[in-house]
């Protein structure tokens, strides 16, 4: 392995992929609140949201026409894989939300980057000290906020199992996809995906018989401002990131979600958090400060 290689997983971005990650981080910060607003059955909800993103995307893959070779169609089955893990980290997710508040959900989920880096260490990539004490402090500030959680109710228990589930899911969905990436654009990678997301969850609106069509236009407005702002603007553009930055750095970037959703959660549903969760927000923030300021340091040497 290159010291070139090494140093890419705690790489800071760079130009564009500044504004794709802040976007993005917008983006998914939305989809908190709009789930916990929404009325939708959750497989329903997450069915249509993919298979808009998917809709979206698909006039930008047919025009790439990245299917040709055998190296393209190998990464079109990784995508369609990463769109199982998708499917299933989104069940989670929106489970969590509906279970247990927007701030808590959203902050147990962002464990994601601790199963993303334990992974690419096991694959023999560095991660460096100093950036691991950096989740060893976001990783305190969760159990902080699970701890303020876990006390309200077995229901928001349950939300929390979901959103640790869901987190490391998510890791496996951000790994595939970069891989996948390496030979497919994004726009194709993310047809495939979304595509698959919404194939694999179907099944469990059928078979439960749930509602898919008939909703209040206030539903279909709900729906249509999740595709908008947490698939394509989020989503999306995280995809369009990992062909430059590591999933590492970008599974971390994650973190800046909490805040997000719980500022709009408050303002929008009235979601006030429990005082304890004030203080792992800011844990997380610090954690997340220590890993991608220190490829800054690195740099420098």
């Amino acid at each position: 392995m290159t010291n070139s290689d090494k140093s890419h997983h705690t790489k800071l971005p760079e130009g564009r992929d500044i504004a794709l990650l802040s976007v993005g981080v917008l983006g998914i910060g939305s989809s908190g609140p709009v789930i916990a607003a929404s009325l939708m059955p959750v497989p329903t909800l997450i069915f249509w949201r993919n298979l808009g993103g998917a809709l979206t995307m698909a006039p930008f893959a047919l025009a790439k026409r990245e299917w040709k070779t055998l190296e393209q169609r190998t990464a079109i089955k990784l995508s369609t894989l990463a769109g199982v893990f998708l499917a299933f980290h989104f069940l989670g997710f929106f489970l969590a939300m509906r279970l247990t508040t927007v701030a808590a959900g959203t902050a147990i989920t962002s464990l994601q980057p601790i199963f993303t880096a334990i992974y690419l260490r096991a694959k023999g990539h560095e991660i460096p000290k100093r950036a691991w004490s950096g989740m060893v402090i976001a990783f305190l500030s969760v159990l902080l906020i699970t701890g303020v959680d876990i006390q309200i109710s077995f229901r928001s228990f349950l939300g929390d199992l979901a959103a640790i589930i869901c987190a490391s899911l998510s890791a496996g969905y951000v790994l595939i996809g970069a891989k996948a990436q390496k030979q497919l654009s994004t726009s194709t990678y993310t047809t495939f995906c979304y595509l698959t997301c919404a194939l694999t969850v179907l099944p469990f609106s059928l078979i439960g018989k749930l509602n898919l069509f008939h909703f209040a236009a206030r539903q279909w407005w709900l729906l249509l401002a999740l595709i908008i702002g947490a698939q394509v603007l989020g989503h999306t553009m995280f995809n369009l990131s990992l062909k430059r930055v590591s999933p590492a750095v970008v599974s971390l970037i994650v973190f800046f979600e909490v805040p997000v959703s719980a500022i709009i959660a408050f303002f929008w549903l009235g979601q006030k958090p429990p005082a304890g969760i004030i203080p792992g927000i800011f844990g997380l923030l610090i954690g997340c400060g220590l890993f991608v300021f220190k490829s800054s340091e690195k740099q420098l040497r």
